[in-house]
């Protein structure tokens, strides 16, 4: 298309630009093959079984942070959303609206990043919006994705935790706090080591490994806002079984564990975009430990905890000092705009 070089209301407003915009920026950086040109909806072929179907919104700050931006957040995410309840990914939806005066030069590197992250994860991205606002409308760029796979049989319950009970390990795939470490040094121009950087990465890949190896899988969520400590305690509302976990099980990089004690942040309710709390039977977890381990996204896996019979309203975290303390779900966020 002609350099513009920033966003105008009229790429927004159906004709020629925006024309020129969807085929060289979006089409471009997802595929010719898979978008299906300019019809309102993707024609798909359906699958076996029962669908699943999920949306979700991302107004991340920065739209570029350490080990992503916004493009690969919005695919992962969703993905990674599919991938916890059961669901193969398949195709994805990717919606933007775009403030007036935006960078196309960074429009186009956020549309290639997110159509690199679909295709790293074999899913397809098959249609989508454009939409411009006036300057001061919207903070750069929005987005939104929706995304729709296919649950194989006998996997429909997984995100329900109705098959958990007492005894069963609680593992997570590695260190947390990642993700909103990098955001908050992002934010406050904080120099830190190269090992902070999101852990924002689709984890279908790691999940289809998972289950295909150790079907008893009981229950499994993407630790995201929150981090978690959320997820757990959600875990407890779902199962009415009594959770706990070790403080010093939990895998977490020293430099995560100090900026969050310098802004008096809790690490285990820090958001994470690579991150999955798995409930796995206790005569499986050393398999699942394994498969884990073995797979990029999940090299520092650890058991973090149980299922238990006592305390069934609770989630308790056993301190490294011998302490116990009830977790708890945050009545407001450490920090806004982490997706």
């Amino acid at each position: 298309m002609k350099d513009f070089g920033k966003i105008t209301l009229a790429h927004g407003a159906g004709g020629d630009m925006s024309g020129e915009l969807i085929r060289s920026v979006f089409m471009q950086a997802f595929g010719d093959e898979n978008v299906q040109g300019s019809s309102d909806s993707a024609i798909l072929e359906p699958g076996r079984g029962k669908m699943a179907f999920t949306t979700d919104s991302y107004v991340v700050q920065p739209l570029f942070f350490p080990g992503g931006d916004i493009g690969k957040l919005a695919v992962a995410g969703t993905i990674n959303d599919l991938s916890v309840s059961g669901a193969i990914p398949l195709y994805l939806s990717f919606s933007v609206i775009i403030e007036e005066g935006f960078s196309i030069s960074d429009l186009s590197k956020i549309a290639e990043s997110a159509g690199e992250t679909a295709r790293s994860a074999g899913v397809q991205i098959v249609t989508g919006d454009t939409k411009v606002v006036e300057k001061g409308s919207c903070d750069g760029l929005f987005i939104n994705t929706s995304g729709v796979g296919f649950i194989e049989e006998g996997l429909a319950g997984i995100s329900t935790a109705s098959r958990v009970k007492p005894g069963d390990s609680i593992l997570v795939n590695g260190t947390i706090g990642d993700h909103e470490t990098a955001l908050l040094c992002s934010r406050k121009d904080i120099p830190v080591s190269s090992q902070i950087i999101s852990d924002c990465a689709p984890l279908n890949s790691l999940i289809r490994e998972l289950i295909g190896s150790c079907p008893s899988i009981a229950f499994m969520r993407d630790a995201t806002r929150g981090g978690i400590a959320t997820v757990l305690c959600e875990l407890n509302e779902l199962c009415g079984r009594g959770i706990e976990i070790k403080e010093d099980a939990i895998p977490m990089k020293e430099e995560v564990s100090g900026i969050s004690g310098i802004f008096g942040y809790d690490p285990l309710f820090m958001a994470n975009e690579g991150k999955v709390i798995f409930v796995v039977p206790k005569e499986d977890t050393e398999t699942a430990l394994g498969l884990l381990r073995k797979h990029p996204m999940g090299k520092e896996a650890a058991v973090i905890g149980r299922i238990t019979q006592d305390n069934p309203d609770r989630t308790i975290l056993k301190t490294r000092a011998g302490g116990s303390h009830i977790l708890h779900r945050l009545s407001g966020m450490q920090l806004p705009r982490i997706c």
